[in-house]
C-alpha cells in the first residue's frame, strides 16, 4: 500500500517524481573527478544524521533502507561535513528546519578552522554556500544546513590560503552552487589532489562561484546509477537526494 501511494503521489504532485541526478566522470587538469549535478526544481535534496531512535545512521545503506519503507530510495549522496568521534557534526547542522548544532565562527586547528569556512544551506528550490561569519551575522531560514571548511571558492575567487603547489593531497569531496542558486554540484576527486586543484575544478570546470569543502581522506560517493556505492567507516552527516523507488 505504501509503495502504491508513493507511485500515485509521484504521478500527481509536482516535483514528486524527481529523477536521479546525472553523475559524470571527467578529467580536469590531469586528475579524475566525478560530479553529480542536482537541479533543485526536479531533485529533492536533504541531509541525514540520526534515525528515529536517535542513533547515527552512518551509512548510505541505512538511509536507503529507511527510505524504502516509504516507497522511496537514495538517489545520489556523499558525506556532508566533519564530525566528532560520536559522529556529531563539528559545526552548524540543521535538519528539517531544526538546529541540531550551533554555528562555529572561531578560527581553529585543522581544515574546518581554516577561515573562511562556510555553510551549505538548502532553502526549498534554492541553495547557497555562505561564509560562516556572514551567516552568523544574518542567519538564513535553511530547511537543511551543514557547516564545514575551508571554503573552496568565494564569489569566484579561490580561498586565499590555497597554494598551487601545495603538497597535501587527498581524495576530497565538496559541494558547489550555481550563481542563481538553482543547481547544486556534489563532486569528489577520484585521485588525491590538493586544495587548489580541487577548488579550481569547482570554479573553472563546474562553474560554481561558491563552493565548500566537505572532507578528505574518508570521502565517499553513493551513485548506484553509475555503479558506484563507496563503503568505509561509518559517517556523520550525509547529503543526498530522495528518489522514487524503481
Amino acid at each position: 500500500m505504501r509503495r502504491l501511494l508513493a507511485v500515485l503521489l509521484a504521478l500527481i504532485l509536482p516535483g514528486a517524481a524527481a529523477a536521479t541526478p546525472v553523475c559524470t566522470s571527467t578529467t580536469f587538469d590531469g586528475a579524475p573527478f566525478t560530479a553529480c549535478r542536482i537541479r533543485l526544481s526536479e531533485d529533492s535534496l536533504r541531509l541525514w544524521l540520526r534515525d528515529e531512535k536517535g542513533q547515527p545512521l552512518g551509512t548510505f545503506r541505512n538511509i536507503d533502507r529507511g527510505l524504502a519503507r516509504d516507497g522511496r530510495r537514495l538517489g545520489v549522496a556523499m558525506n556532508a561535513g566533519m564530525y566528532h568521534q560520536d559522529r556529531a557534526p563539528v559545526g552548524l547542522y540543521i535538519e528539517d528546519g531544526k538546529q541540531i548544532r550551533p554555528i562555529v565562527t572561531a578560527e581553529g586547528p585543522g581544515n574546518f578552522g581554516l577561515l573562511p569556512n562556510g555553510v551549505f544551506c538548502i532553502e526549498g528550490q534554492k541553495a547557497a554556500v555562505i561564509e560562516s561569519r556572514s551567516f552568523a551575522a544574518s542567519p538564513r531560514r535553511c530547511a537543511y544546513a551543514t557547516q564545514s571548511g575551508p571554503m573552496l571558492v568565494i564569489d569566484g575567487k579561490l580561498h586565499p590560503r590555497f597554494l598551487e603547489d601545495g603538497t597535501s593531497r587527498y581524495i576530497r569531496n565538496g559541494v558547489g552552487v550555481s550563481a542563481d542558486g538553482t543547481e547544486v554540484v556534489m563532486a569528489i576527486s577520484d585521485a588525491p589532489v590538493n586544495f587548489h586543484h580541487f577548488a579550481r575544478f569547482f570554479r573553472d570546470a563546474m562553474k560554481t562561484p561558491n563552493a565548500l569543502y566537505l572532507d578528505g581522506n574518508i570521502s565517499r560517493l553513493y551513485a548506484p546509477d553509475i555503479g558506484r556505492t563507496d563503503g568505509g567507516f561509518p559517517m556523520g552527516p550525509v547529503l543526498g537526494t530522495v528518489a522514487p523507488s524503481r
